[in-house]
């Protein structure tokens, strides 16, 4: 049995049969025949259509499972673009929601490409019997009979011009209808059509055309941007606007007769011109860009990064949002051109920095080098991440140590004077940039002054292993080498490391001693899916340090400033920033009105490498940490640039840009509770006595104050005014009494070459003899072991055949002759400088030292292994 018709076509059959009866005069019954055949004819192509669309499988870019190309937009830490990475089909592409859009763009677009949009079934047959009519009449085509929905299809599954091409066309923009919302559908078009050459999507195109979010667009903006996809090259406005300006004012004519705009709304936006955003450079920080995307700083930028330095895939997020301030970047990039161009003449080629804010490890600002573009100075490499050596820059954290781990304070005298060390090729004598010994110094003006041999000394005291692991400790994981390899040098900057990480240990220091992992990504937003709702946005996760749990990558983290390892003593820190925005303690090396003077308080230390082949300079404020590096990428060395030379001018520069960022204040006062400002002998750095002439005020941790002794650099000798002797049994009118300087015996002949008032060792002949001056101290005159410490521990290297071996010191009074090191029990004779180069043995050792008439020092233990 047949089924029954449907109620419509006996209305359309009767129709048709009285059209025809018109034509040619039939029967009833052959007149329906005809009707039912033309029916038959009319609807059989639409009921195959409808069969191939069922047939036809949806795009895999409309399953919601699947990932949306889009570019990668870079932001700075205040919403400014910085740079926009183009998808991987070359487009720049931004998804926009539907809701976001506004409706400008709707209206415009429906008026524009499809104004029965929401009636039709993907194939618009009215818009069909339109075009076809119009080809016949005018015998070229007049109108277009594409949907929106057509264009879609047409977008995702490029077919050839052909008949058969175009029926594909309808079927799948049937199955699309079939599949898909209007408002998905439309939203689709929205983000897949292209808008413009090379642009993807009505946002992209609003913000590369117009530099604004498409639902800001005013209607004269929405109505040039919904004519873009009838011809995206014809009506691209950057070749010329008359051509798009008059596609636009047909879009709103046709608007204004669809209802869709309103009489005045539509005069307004005909009056409007065509005003385009200028273009800008698109290349903001592209060193930092570049070591993001490329997985060298925060795990890549990639929420599907499953480790730090993971190679992230362009598209994974749709947007990042950098740490660094655009207007400071901006400014230090300048900053760093000037530089290199200035130093041209000196061979100077390339620079780079880092800014970091101290709270939270943020990157401020990020040049790699000086220009990207320069090939001549191989300005495509990263000097933020290279390795170089940092000279001197590593003293400060090698003075610290001793302090925590030698009862060393900023008054502490340090040797600086010709001093040798044994390495496994032989022996190293470390000498200064100045090219002179200053004898005794205080570690404050050893390390503000930037003396080198103290610092060796201070190294080798510590051991080069202790040194490397606190280094280590701080970031400066690139110091990879056994502690053989750097040796007692290592306190010269004798090891590679990056200037990225170098600024942070400065930073650590700058926070008290807690150790924070630099960030150079605030958020990200996670590339959207065909379901057309992008992910959410997370905040990027710091790189975890190697041995901690690793951070989720996925997981939210809290804005708060975050909490840091604690490395270095809190109290000691702070007696090390002190000491580097001392000016006056750094007026011997540097003088007045160097370039580490600014107009507010300032840490900081230079550097310069072997060979004049890397400047650096660092320091801080209590907010932020500039680090500065100039040299050539290639190794050759400058022409004599120093620290303060190169690098400290573009380091004044740079922070005093970072200052109009982050206003300067004052560093916190020391904490009574912990430091406390106390008296000391100039010389000696001890607690002064009557003898002292000159004295000054130290910041010491509290519990070293309370412990520090007397001075014993000067004493009150009675002498012969005649001669200068020692007076001995002279009449007191031959006597007087002059206060002398006593030296241990590294120090003794530096004393004496130097014209420093040392105590004479003869009594007078015009007198009697001076008892306890026959060749030895005066009684009760200590003699101590100087090196090693007490608790040294010594590994030795088995990939050394070299001898190897360390330098035994002993500090004796004035006056001996002979000493003895009493080594295991066994006494080894000594003269002066009352030293001895003793090859290791494995095993545990005590020593201690000897002299006649002087009172035994401590025995003092120490193992190699």
């Amino acid at each position: 049995m047949r089924a029954p018709s449907p109620p419509w076509t006996g209305r359309v059959v009767r129709w048709i049969a009285r059209w025809l009866a018109r034509l040619r005069p039939r029967s009833p019954r052959s007149l329906r025949r005809a009707a039912w055949l033309a029916l038959a004819a009319a609807v059989a192509p639409w009921l195959l259509l409808a069969f191939v669309a069922a047939l036809t499988p949806l795009p895999p870019e409309l399953r919601a499972a699947e990932d949306h190309a889009v570019s990668t937009v870079l932001y700075d830490r205040h919403g400014t673009v910085l740079r926009e990475l183009r998808a991987g089909d070359g487009a720049r592409a931004r998804w926009l929601p539907l809701a976001e859009a506004g409706d400008r763009i709707q209206r415009a677009l429906l008026a524009a490409e499809d104004r029965r949009f929401s009636l039709h079934p993907g194939v618009d047959p009215i818009a069909i019997a339109r075009a076809v009519g119009q080809l016949a009449a005018e015998r070229r085509v007049v109108s277009g009979a594409s949907t929106i929905t057509q264009q879609l299809a047409r977008t995702l599954v490029p077919r050839p011009r052909t008949a058969r091409g175009k029926l594909g066309e309808m079927a799948l923009a049937l199955r699309i209808e079939a599949s898909l919302s209007k408002r998905e559908i439309l939203e689709q078009y929205l983000n897949r059509v292209a808008f413009g050459p090379g642009l993807r999507g009505v946002e992209a195109a609003s913000r590369f055309y117009f530099d604004k979010p498409t639902a800001d667009l005013s209607l004269a903006e929405a109505a040039a941007l919904a004519s873009m996809p009838r011809g995206p090259a014809l009506y691209d406005p950057r070749r010329g606007t008359g051509p798009l300006e008059r596609r636009r004012n047909r879009v709103l004519e046709r608007m204004l007769a669809a209802g869709l705009a309103g009489e005045a709304e539509v005069a307004r936006a005909r009056a409007e011109p065509i005003a385009l955003a200028p273009r800008g450079s698109g290349l903001g920080a592209p060193h930092l860009v570049r070591a993001v995307l490329g997985g060298a700083l925060d795990g890549g930028a990639d929420p599907g990064a499953e480790r730090p330095g993971a190679e992230p895939s362009r598209g994974r997020a749709s947007a990042i949002t950098l740490t660094i301030d655009r207007g400071l970047q901006r400014e230090i990039e300048v900053l760093a051109q000037q530089t290199v161009r200035g130093l041209s003449d000196r061979d100077v080629r390339a620079a780079a920095v880092v800014v970091l804010e101290n709270a939270t490890g943020e990157i401020l600002a990020y040049v790699g080098s000086h220009d990207i573009d320069d090939a001549a100075g191989l300005g495509h490499n990263d000097g933020v991440l290279a390795l170089r050596q940092p000279g001197s820059a590593l003293k400060p954290f090698v003075y610290e140590l001793a302090m925590e781990r030698l009862g060393f304070t900023a008054a502490t005298v340090l040797p600086d004077v010709e001093l040798s060390f044994p390495t496994p090729d032989g022996s190293y004598a470390p000498r200064n940039y100045d090219g002179r010994f200053h004898g005794p110094v205080r570690l404050r003006d050893a390390l503000a002054s930037s003396y080198n041999v103290p610092a060796v000394w201070t190294a080798a005291a510590l051991g080069p292993e202790r040194v490397l692991d606190r280094l280590r400790e701080l970031g400066l994981r690139s110091l990879d080498g056994a502690p053989s390899r750097y040796g007692v040098a290592i306190a010269l900057g004798d090891g590679e490391v990056r200037l990225l990480d170098l600024a942070n240990a400065y930073a650590t220091l700058a926070r008290g001693g807690l150790y924070l992992p630099v960030r150079a990504v605030r958020a990200w937003t996670d590339a959207p899916r065909a379901s057309s709702t992008p992910r959410g946005v997370e905040e990027a996760p710091a790189a975890p340090r190697e041995g901690s749990a690793p951070v989720e990558p996925t997981a939210a983290r809290a804005s708060s400033t975050p909490r840091g390892e604690r490395v270095l003593d809190a109290a000691r820190a702070r007696v090390i920033i002190d000491i580097l925005a001392d000016d006056k303690a750094r007026l011997a090396s540097f003088g007045e009105g160097s370039a580490l003077d600014l107009p507010f308080p300032v840490a900081a230390k230079t550097g310069t490498s072997k060979g004049f082949r890397d400047n650096i300079a660092v320091g801080f404020t209590p907010d932020v940490t500039v680090a500065v590096w100039v040299g050539n990428f290639d190794g050759s060395p400058m022409g004599g640039v120093s620290g303060i030379t190169g690098a400290g001018p573009l380091f004044r520069d740079a922070m005093l840009a970072a200052a109009r960022v982050r206003p300067p204040r004052p560093f916190d006062p020391p904490d009574p509770d912990q430091l406390a400002e106390v008296e000391v002998c100039s010389l000696s750095g001890m607690r002064p006595t009557a003898a002292c002439p000159h004295r000054r005020r130290e910041l010491l941790p509290r519990g070293d104050a309370a412990a520090i002794a007397p001075c014993d650099m000067h004493e009150a000798v009675r002498v012969d005014r005649r001669n200068g002797l020692r007076a001995g049994a002279c009449p007191d009118a031959a006597v007087e009494e002059r206060v002398f300087e006593r030296y241990d015996a590294e120090l003794t002949a530096w004393a004496r070459a130097a014209g420093r008032p040392v105590a004479p060792d003869e009594a007078s002949p015009l007198c009697g003899a001076l008892p306890g001056r026959d060749g030895a101290a005066a009684p009760g005159a200590p003699v101590r072991v100087a090196y090693p410490p007490d608790g040294a521990r010594f590994v030795l290297d088995p990939s050394v055949n070299s001898l190897q071996a360390i330098r035994l010191r002993a500090d004796v009074p004035s006056g001996v002759r002979r000493a003895r090191f009493v080594l295991d029990g066994r006494p080894i004779e000594v003269g002066p400088p009352f030293a001895l180069d003793w090859p290791l043995v494995a095993g545990a050792h005590r020593l201690r030292v000897e002299a006649d008439g002087a009172s035994a020092g401590e025995e003092i233990a120490f193992s190699v292994e």
